[in-house]
């Protein structure tokens, strides 16, 4: 620590009381791979195994179809 005037100048690993590793990048960006391949397969597994061929509407036409019956 080199005081100069009124300002303190301090090196960055002293000012962090460390160094800074870049394994906390690494981390962050394989957990983030993860999360979307787990959640992507998830949904895709779901799809194929669903019975819905019409893309999430059979409800909605179900819905319009007895409407009209009544």
């Amino acid at each position: 620590m080199q005081p100069k005037g009124p300002d303190v100048h301090v090196e960055e690993d002293a000012a962090r009381a460390g160094s800074t590793p870049h394994i906390v990048r690494y981390i962050l960006f394989f957990s983030l791979a993860l999360a979307i391949v787990a959640l992507s397969a998830i949904w895709i597994t779901g799809a194929i195994g669903s019975d819905d061929d019409t893309g999430g509407n059979a409800d909605t036409i179900t819905a319009v179809q007895e409407e009209a019956a009544k």
